[in-house]
């Protein structure tokens, strides 16, 4: 499968329906430079939070004299420091990636939504980190706020190409246990692996701290299962060839499917974690100005 060109990752039409709508952050996160999200680092900016009793060393400027005039005791003003958030975006590489039943696989709708999100994350002032996995880490981008820097990251999304099975638990545990600064997690898969480690991966990733989105990217043949006729199932991850007849095996399939993905759902409900189908066969720029909407509802309740 041929590269796709970097610079197409960036479609006009996603940035344009979701760029006015962003992605905040619906926890506090850990950043690292002022910016639109609230930090759990008590400082001396913007927000009032709480007040503290003045010890020797503390700036008398954050003297809260109105109760000091009161009280005749010194008080510090606390307040909550805004905060950049970091997203780590995790990017499926891997074989099954490739599927597509038209011209569009999964892999080319999961490179531009997640060169989408770098984009419009870093167009807000936040910073990102981008992993291409498969069974491990096979690409990866060291968190950067630097605009310039973002050329490279796209440039190694649109050259990568899937060679090998997932691990997908694997992977989400790995980051868990090595970044400490809780952020967003951004994790844009097919999710064909062992359900029930892909969904501890997430467990141990929310109870680090960290705010998970799931974009589970599929194929709309995979989710409707429309095939006729006779026809030769080429698997992917070193799975065999099959020959079927799709019309002896469709309710089966669904009826399978339907409850695979519904465990993924309630099994990612559970945990507080975003659940968001990304069917190929809708727009991009439906599907995430769909969720951004959702998001920004659900940040503000």
């Amino acid at each position: 499968m041929a590269s796709v060109p970097a610079n197409s990752l960036l479609d006009p039409d996603v940035i344009a329906h979701a760029e006015m709508l962003g992605l905040k952050a619906r926890e506090v996160v850990e950043g690292y430079m002022a910016g639109e999200h609230k930090s759990p680092y008590r400082g001396f900016a913007i927000e009032f939070a709480q007040h503290r009793e003045y010890v020797p060393g503390d700036d008398p400027r954050h003297l809260d004299w109105k109760v000091l005039g009161r009280t005749d005791r010194a008080y510090i003003k606390q307040y909550e420091q805004d905060t950049n958030f970091v997203a780590h975006i995790l990017l499926d590489g891997s074989e099954s990636m490739k599927y597509a039943s038209g011209d569009l696989s999964k892999l080319q709708y999961a490179k531009t939504l997640a060169a989408c999100l770098s984009y419009l994350i870093m167009l807000q002032h936040d910073a990102i980190a981008v992993n291409i996995f498969d069974a491990t880490v096979r690409e990866s981008h060291r968190r950067t706020d630097n605009r310039n820097a973002l050329v490279n990251i796209l440039n190694s999304i649109a050259a990568y190409q899937p060679q090998a099975q997932t691990d997908i638990g694997n992977v989400l545990h790995d980051l868990a246990g090595k970044v400490r600064r809780r952020g967003i997690v951004l994790v844009i898969s097919d999710l064909l692996d062992d359900e029930d480690n892909i969904l501890r991966g997430i467990q141990h990733l929310r109870f680090a701290g960290h705010d998970v989105v799931v974009f589970h990217v599929l194929d709309p043949y995979e989710i409707d299962f429309p095939m006729k006729g006779t026809v030769e199932l080429i698997g992917l991850e070193y799975q065999p060839r099959v020959i079927a007849r799709p019309a002896e095996l469709r309710k089966t399939y669904l009826a399978e499917f339907e409850a695979y993905r519904t465990r993924i759902r309630d099994g990612c409900q559970k945990s507080k974690t975003h659940y968001v189908l990304a069917n190929t066969a809708q727009p991009l720029s439906e599907m995430l100005s769909g969720y951004l909407a959702f998001r920004l509802h659900t940040t503000r309740r």
